[in-house]
């Protein structure tokens, strides 16, 4: 079993509260789980108004799938235009004996 775990650093520009921020977190999270099969939160950056921190989780037997999938994910993200992507970071942990 393979877990990847993916941190996105995003900067929400033009957001003027914590309510937008929050509507717009929302939205970014509404569209990462609609569209690819991970669980996703927002983990970090809680008091910042264009700032956000994502965590992500994907659980699969094939490592070079997880990594494909976290880098589609993370260039849909910078062409959507919801948020821009200020930095990124993978960790794979492995469990078992494969």
């Amino acid at each position: 079993m393979v877990v990847g775990v993916l941190r996105l650093d995003l900067l929400l520009e033009g957001s003027q509260s914590l309510k937008e921020k929050r509507s717009r977190v929302k939205k970014v999270l509404a569209k990462i789980r609609a569209t690819y099969p991970v669980s996703a939160a927002e983990v970090g950056s809680h008091d910042l108004w264009q700032r956000t921190l994502l965590g992500l989780c994907m659980v699969s037997s094939d490592e070079a799938l997880i990594h494909s999938l976290f880098q589609r994910l993370e260039d849909d993200m910078t062409c959507s235009g919801l948020a821009e992507v200020v930095a990124s970071d993978i960790e794979i942990l492995h469990y078992g004996d494969e």
